[in-house]
C-alpha cells in the first residue's frame, strides 16, 4: 500500500464518528485514533466505530501507542513512540501485513534503524510549534530531504502544520502530512481536510 496524503490524527470529542467521516470525505487518507485520556471501554468502542468507518472507506485506520486496541478492533496498525513496545513484538502480534509507524522525532539515524527493523513509515516533527505537544523537539526540513534520499519507506511529518505551511513539507519531501488540531479542531472538517489533500495534488502537477 502506497502511503501518502493527509494522515489524520483525531483528538478527543463527541462527535468523532462524524469527524472523521468528514475528514474522509474530503480526502484523508489515513486516520490515527489517538486517545491518551478516556478509559479504555470508551476507547474500546471509538475504536471499533473508526475501524468500520475506515473499512468502508477502504483507508486504513493506525492506533495511537496501543497494539492490543488495534489488534480487538482489526485496525490496520498501530504507531509506536520513544516508549513504547519493539517493532519486533508489535510484528508478532498484528501480523505481517499491519502497517506499523515509528515516530522518529528529529533523528535520522534512529529512522534507518527502524527502517532494518521492519516499520512501514516513520514521522519525524515537530516541524512547527504544535499545540498538541508544546515542548516536542524541533526537526529541520533537511531531514525530509535526506529521507527521501536515502529511505525507503514513507516520511510524515507532524507538528504544528497548517495549509500555509503544510506545501514547503510536502515540496521537501514528506509523503504525508499528520494533522491535528488545523483539522479536527476546525468548524469545518471536510473543508479543512479537503485544503490539505490539495497540497498533494499540487506538488504531483
Amino acid at each position: 500500500m502506497k502511503l501518502s496524503g493527509l494522515y489524520a490524527i483525531t483528538i478527543p470529542s463527541q462527535n468523532l464518528p462524524q469527524q472523521v467521516e468528514a475528514a474522509i470525505a474530503g480526502g484523508a487518507a489515513v486516520i490515527q485514533y489517538r486517545d491518551k485520556s478516556s478509559d479504555r471501554s470508551l476507547r474500546f468502542e471509538q475504536a471499533q466505530q473508526l475501524s468500520r468507518i475506515c473499512r468502508a472507506a477502504k483507508i486504513p485506520l493506525i492506533i495511537n501507542d496501543d497494539v492490543e486496541l488495534a489488534a480487538r478492533v482489526s485496525a490496520a496498525g498501530v504507531h509506536l513512540g520513544r516508549d513504547d513496545i519493539a517493532i519486533t513484538d508489535a510484528r508478532r502480534d498484528l501480523g505481517d501485513d499491519a502497517i506499523i509507524g515509528i515516530s522518529c522525532y528529529n533523528d535520522f539515524d534512529l529512522a534507518l534503524q527502524v527502517q532494518q527493523q521492519g516499520a512501514d513509515y516513520v514521522a519525524f516533527g515537530s516541524f512547527f510549534a504544535s499545540p498538541t505537544k508544546p515542548l516536542a523537539v524541533r526537526a529541520d526540513t533537511s531531514l525530509l530531504q535526506r529521507a527521501k534520499q536515502e529511505l525507503e519507506i514513507p516520511v510524515v511529518a507532524i507538528g504544528g502544520i497548517t495549509t500555509h505551511n503544510g506545501g514547503l513539507l510536502v515540496e521537501a519531501g514528506a509523503d504525508m502530512l499528520a494533522v491535528i488540531s488545523a483539522l479536527f479542531a476546525q468548524a469545518d472538517v471536510e473543508q479543512a481536510s479537503r485544503s490539505f489533500a490539495q497540497l498533494f495534488s499540487e506538488e504531483k502537477q
